[in-house]
């Protein structure tokens, strides 16, 4: 159990009154000088994770989840322990020191004495890993909000469509631990495809369907953190300890420790270990392995081994899809209706297209200014809410940017869209530039019908109701669409 950071005096007071065994209430007045005295970042990370146990023998054990946790609170606290223990303690029992794995070796020695460190109210960790040390996931925990995944990201919130119903079938036969794997599984797609959600909802599945199975969630970034610590302190066996005993070991966004060299070597030698030994990977990262020149190459083959799984950005009807969740999920929690007008909707799935978190980040931003009236916003104070943000690093797109890239994209010199031709090789990208100049730029119907040969209003108007009409039944307008957008937004 994690301790709260703002954990009041009257908490402890609470802890230490309602502690059944004398160790427990011993070991709840040591933890209150030693968080007054390390203070809340230092008690946090090292001694609140920590279990008490008593022995047969009337002796007690700290036992820590890590052998790098032991390490540091014998090198840093324990002598202080020590004094705190004797003076509350007024049996002179003697306590000792282990790390899980030590623990587990000596298996029906000893029997739980007290709760971890200090009987405190857990609280929600929204980062993907908490503490220092690896998070080692265990399904049978009273709090799984100390386990370092996020609650919000599971299969049930994750909306699959064509851009990642490949990668969400993988992620769910993974987490269902079906045999005839593919090991190592790499998931890759830009910032905001949705490969976090997806490796946080494996995890969750992976140890429900199967609470025996040591399941670990490290980001990179930590896992690079948490090595240089152990290099540091001398303490690299027991790095490698913990992540080699895990049944599952999941590493969010592994492109960022390409270029650290001893980072890389040993995350290679874990990674063959743990799939020598039947153990299964999961990676994810913003390109295949094939694009991270700069990795080492022997860690880069291994990575292209077994599944490399890419996300595709989401097309327009994914996008709206999850709008919709997203929307219900607000409602949920707010207890207002969960509806939006679809030319709003339209609009936010239309203009958002580059990433799911810009998405759901515009629709927050809209669900804080409005509240309860959400269902009732127009389209007009929709883009006069979010038109600030939208403005803050957007690149000015120009109607003669479109016309290039359109006729770019079918083939086709510029000139012929200004032209009079009307065959429909000439027609329908001619609308569909239309339709973007619309959608894209500031311009009113009237100016866009005069850059593109002096045509008037309503054929414009025309254009962008016929496309608005086709886009919906023709997937392949709607992928042109898609592109082309992205490349203007570059």
């Amino acid at each position: 159990m994690t301790m709260k950071g703002g954990v009041a005096s009257q908490d402890f007071s609470a802890a230490i009154a309602t502690a059944c065994e004398p160790s427990a209430s011993v070991w709840s007045k040591v933890c209150v000088a030693l968080k007054r005295e390390l203070g809340d970042a230092a008690f946090g990370s090292w001694i609140a994770p920590a279990m008490l146990r008593e022995a047969a023998t009337g002796d007690v054990v700290l036992v820590t989840s890590t052998g790098i946790a032991r390490d540091w609170i014998r090198r840093s606290a324990w002598r202080r322990i020590g004094e705190l223990w004797t003076a509350h303690d007024a049996t002179g029992r003697r306590i000792e020191l282990k790390s899980r794995l030590e623990f587990e070796a000596a298996a029906g020695v000893y029997v739980e004495a007290a709760p971890k460190a200090v009987a405190a109210e857990p609280i929600e960790i929204v980062l993907p890993v908490s503490t220092d040390a690896p998070s080692v996931v265990a399904p049978s925990a009273k709090s799984p909000r100390t386990q370092g995944l996020q609650e919000r990201f599971t299969f049930e919130t994750f909306v699959p469509g064509p851009a990642n119903e490949f990668a969400h079938a993988v992620a769910r036969r993974i987490a269902n631990w079906a045999d005839g794997h593919f090991n190592p599984v790499l998931f890759h797609g830009p910032y905001g495809f949705g490969k976090t959600h997806l490796l946080n909802a494996l995890a969750w599945e992976a140890m429900r369907n199967a609470p025996d199975k040591r399941v670990v969630y490290l980001t990179a970034e930590r896992f690079l953190s948490t090595f240089v610590r152990a290099v540091m302190d001398r303490q690299t066996a027991a790095f490698k300890e913990e992540l080699r005993a895990a049944d599952l070991l999941i590493i969010d966004d592994v492109h960022f420790i390409a270029g650290k060299q001893s980072t890389q070597e040993e995350l290679f030698h874990t990674l063959t270990a743990l799939v020598g030994e039947g153990g299964r990977v999961v990676f994810s990262a913003d390109r295949p392995p094939s694009a991270m020149t700069e990795m080492d190459a022997h860690l880069r083959s291994h990575l292209s081994a077994g599944l490399v799984c890419g996300l595709e950005p989401a097309d327009r009807n994914l996008r709206l899809g999850i709008l919709e969740r997203k929307i219900q999920t607000l409602a949920a929690a707010h207890g207002f209706d969960p509806t939006m007008r679809p030319e709003v909707m339209q609009f936010l799935a239309d203009r958002f297209t580059d990433s799911v978190r810009e998405l759901e980040g515009a629709l927050n931003t809209l669900s804080a200014r409005a509240g309860e009236g959400l269902s009732r916003m127009t389209l007009d104070e929709v883009q006069a809410i979010l038109r600030p943000h939208l403005r803050s690093g957007e690149k000015r797109i120009t109607i003669d940017d479109i016309q290039k890239a359109t006729a770019e994209h079918y083939g086709m010199k510029q000139a012929d869209l200004l032209s009079e031709r009307r065959n429909r090789a000439v027609a329908r990208p001619r609308q569909a530039a239309m339709w973007l100049a619309k959608q894209l730029t500031t311009r009113s119907l009237p100016d866009i019908g005069r850059r593109f040969g002096g045509r008037d209003h309503t054929t414009v108007l025309h254009a962008v109701r016929r496309i608005e009409a086709l886009r919906a039944e023709d997937s392949a307008l709607s992928h042109d669409l898609e592109t082309l957008t992205r490349k203007l937004r570059g």
